[in-house]
């Protein structure tokens, strides 16, 4: 929790406390109760707040967009890469991009271990590989017609998308 707001929050609880203290024989039960409330209210939202910075928490890597979707956009290319032949993977480009996710990773506060983990948890890959057939079937592609990879690939490729720039037509 920041100074700043650590210091507002503590200023409105002790205004509020004053208040009902020092002008409890001027307010009627009602007013004094409320005033109660309301510094229940500071205090609940001042905690929700401080909260995650307090416990150093960051959310999962999958959780992390930019992190996760490259990610993806480098599964689905691999996979149109390994089923149709008229299609290559850059991997130089993943590898390098794989290094600058790391980077970002790192200076977002995640350890290697922890981005270690999340990359070769099962269950990572498992929700990895539903959302990429969920992809792929989205966009006509069948593991039964590998020519529908390269139709999928080949415009990807064409609209230099985020999955296109993986790969490269032989």
């Amino acid at each position: 929790m920041s100074v700043k707001l650590a210091y507002l929050c503590r200023s409105a609880t002790v205004l509020l406390h004053n208040s009902a203290r020092i002008g409890r024989s001027y307010l009627s039960k009602t007013e004094v109760i409320d005033m109660h409330i309301s510094k229940s209210v500071v205090f609940a939202a001042a905690l929700v707040t401080a909260l995650p910075a307090l416990a150093g928490a960051k959310p999962p890597l999958r959780e992390v967009r930019e992190i996760d979707d490259q990610i993806f956009y480098g599964a689905v290319a691999n996979e149109i890469d390994k089923y149709c032949d008229s299609i290559s993977g850059r991997r130089m480009k993943a590898i390098s991009d794989l290094w600058s996710l790391r980077s970002k990773a790192n200076k977002l506060g995640y350890s290697d271990a922890e981005i270690r983990d999340y990359v070769e948890s099962d269950a990572e890959k498992d929700r990895m590989r539903a959302k990429g057939k969920a992809y792929l079937a989205a966009n006509g592609v069948s593991y039964d017609k590998p020519e529908t990879f390269c139709t999928l690939g080949h415009a990807e490729i064409s609209r230099n998308s985020a999955i296109g720039v993986y790969l490269k037509a032989k």
